[in-house]
């Protein structure tokens, strides 16, 4: 029988598997990394690629935490087909805490590593051909069904009923928040994204920037928009995110320019499962609310490209 391949046994660039040592320190101003992540349109798109970054880095240099200062404009194809091949036994047999990595999560990385190989070449650290062969690294291909599950109204009325039997201005919010990710498919970034401005209590609407600076706009129904209403007697007519984070007494938090600040997409996922525990039911996550917004329209007839442009899908 074959031994098991682990990446003990990848052939190693470098003692330990390290990235090239730093030549010298890295001028911030021209930093890859930096440079890279400057060029992305919002703080959650910023958090998520350099979380990647920052995971290669450590995957690959052990003690780095941070990609920041790491000299990626030294890399050549032999370190990054190394990098792919550890980011696919992640893939197929688990991190360090066991978890196995899912083929989109993998490609992600990949992404990255490549975005900021083409700002090395871009500043003129390494040659276009360096930065081709570097970055002629294959994505994996995905073996799994799709992501995402129906949530049930059923489930979805528990999930409120939860939030209902808060009577803190928490409770408020987060129905509000939930019944409008529910009913209006968006991503869990849009909603954390969506302005006070944003909101048309009229049509029942919400203005949405989405990926690549796509604007749309979506509609809510009837019951969560009297449901934002209800949140909006709490949280008063301040600009600033239509959701914002709380303080510990209730109060929306204000930033220094006196506007309500943005909470992250991973908040928006934190009161879900909150809301999903005390409600007692199946375990679910904002792109199960986003599938079963998709599944629904169809199921009533809705032809896929309008479904499509509702979603904020680039392709079908």
């Amino acid at each position: 029988m074959e031994e098991a391949v682990t990446e003990t046994h990848l052939p190693a660039v470098r003692p330990a598997g390290q990235l090239p040592a730093v030549a010298e320190p890295v001028d911030p101003a021209r930093d890859p990394y930096m440079v890279y992540l400057a060029t992305l349109g919002n703080a959650e798109s910023r958090r998520t690629m350099a979380d990647c970054l920052d995971r290669i880095a450590a995957m690959v240099h052990p003690g780095a935490t941070s990609g920041a200062g790491q000299p990626w404009h030294r890399l050549r194809y032999e370190y990054t087909a190394r990098i792919r091949a550890m980011l696919v036994h992640r893939m197929e047999h688990g991190d360090d805490a066991g978890v196995k990595w899912s083929p989109a999560h993998v490609n992600k990385h990949l992404v990255a590593l490549r975005r900021v190989l083409r700002e090395a070449w871009r500043l003129g650290l390494m040659t276009a051909e360096d930065m081709a062969r570097a970055s002629d690294v294959q994505n994996v291909k995905a073996t799994r069904l799709p992501a995402g599950r129906h949530v049930a109204r059923s489930a979805f009325g528990a999930i409120l009923a939860a939030c209902d039997e808060d009577d803190t201005p928490a409770g408020l919010r987060d129905a509000a928040l939930l019944a409008t990710l529910y009913t209006s498919g968006m991503r869990r970034e849009e909603l954390a994204a969506v302005e006070l401005g944003d909101y048309d209590p009229a049509e029942r609407s919400l203005r949405i920037l989405g990926k690549r600076d796509k604007e749309r706009q979506v509609f809510i129904t009837e019951d969560a928009a009297a449901r934002v209403e209800a949140w909006l007697g709490i949280r008063g007519t301040t600009p600033g995110a239509l959701f914002p984070p709380l303080y510990k007494g209730g109060r929306a938090r204000t930033g220094p320019d006196g506007t309500h600040p943005r909470m992250t997409g991973q908040a928006v996922r934190k009161i879900l499962r909150k809301r999903i525990t005390q409600a007692e039911v199946k375990n679910a996550t904002p792109h199960d609310f986003r599938r079963t917004f998709i599944g629904e329209l169809l199921d009533a007839g809705v032809d896929l490209a309008t479904a499509q442009d509702l979603a904020g899908h680039s392709t079908p």
